[in-house]
């Protein structure tokens, strides 16, 4: 169903995972699609290399979420390239593992830039140049709300800034039909978080339906939240956790 025909979609952290699930999504749907990575260069260029052969319109950009500047850079490119942007998606995302007392400055630094300033600077650049009527989808996690385990203070607390974020930048584009929103999945399986590991058989414990998601679960979501029948949701915090939080 080619229900994104004539829009422009960029995607951070698009190379892999939910995100790489999110660029093809968009891509078999019609849209033109940008989307960064900074360090699978390979895995980038397979990617866009794949959906060029099958009609697609798709420009992979290195651009680093933790360095100020490259993401604004990277929406730069994609506008110039394709004169528009319809639909932009912060899924880039950094988790250091550690207790509190093993983290460090560069640690706090790190993930807040990637996880926050990050999405903040896109969401800059897309109050400026964002057509009316355009879609901002943040991608959280459900720890913004529910921590099940040890090691993520730093990942809880940069996912928690996004709901504030999110409910002010909805605030600040409703006027324009600009829909922001927040999704926070829980366990997907992806090389950040696989489902074959101890970690996973805790999580499982924890959740309703005790099943890992898939990134295209991920990916679903955030296609309806970008489509026209996803129009009069805004300033949303949407966990899709198999019932964690429950």
């Amino acid at each position: 169903m080619k229900n994104f025909s004539n829009k422009v979609a960029f995607v951070t952290g698009g190379s892999r995972g939910m995100g790489a699930a999110m660029v093809r999504d968009f891509a078999n749907r019609g849209a033109k699609v940008a989307f960064t990575y900074v360090n699978g260069q390979a895995s980038a260029e397979a990617l866009a290399k794949e959906l060029t052969s099958q009609g697609a319109t798709v420009l992979a950009i290195k651009a680093d979420s933790n360095v100020e500047g490259d993401i604004t850079k990277a929406l730069q490119q994609a506008f110039q390239e394709f004169g528009q942007l319809d639909i932009l998606v912060n899924n880039a995302a950094i988790y250091i593992g550690k207790l509190i007392g093993e983290h460090t400055y560069e640690d706090f630094d790190r993930t807040s830039n990637v996880n926050v300033k990050a999405v903040f600077e896109a969401s800059v650049f897309a109050a400026n140049h964002m057509a009316d009527g355009g879609r901002i989808i943040n991608i959280g996690s459900c720890m913004a709300d529910f921590v099940p385990g040890t090691h993520s203070a730093l990942y809880a607390m940069s996912k928690s800034a996004l709901i504030g974020l999110t409910k002010g930048v909805a605030r600040d584009l409703g006027s324009r039909k600009i829909t922001v929103n927040l999704v926070q999945p829980g366990p997907v399986n992806t090389d950040m978080n696989p489902d074959n590991t101890e970690l996973a058989d805790f999580l499982r414990s924890r959740m309703t339906i005790p099943t890992y998601g898939k990134p295209q679960d991920i990916a679903n979501f955030v296609s309806y939240l970008a489509s026209e029948a996803g129009g009069y949701i805004t300033g949303a915090a949407l966990t899709v956790d198999g019932g964690m939080n429950v």
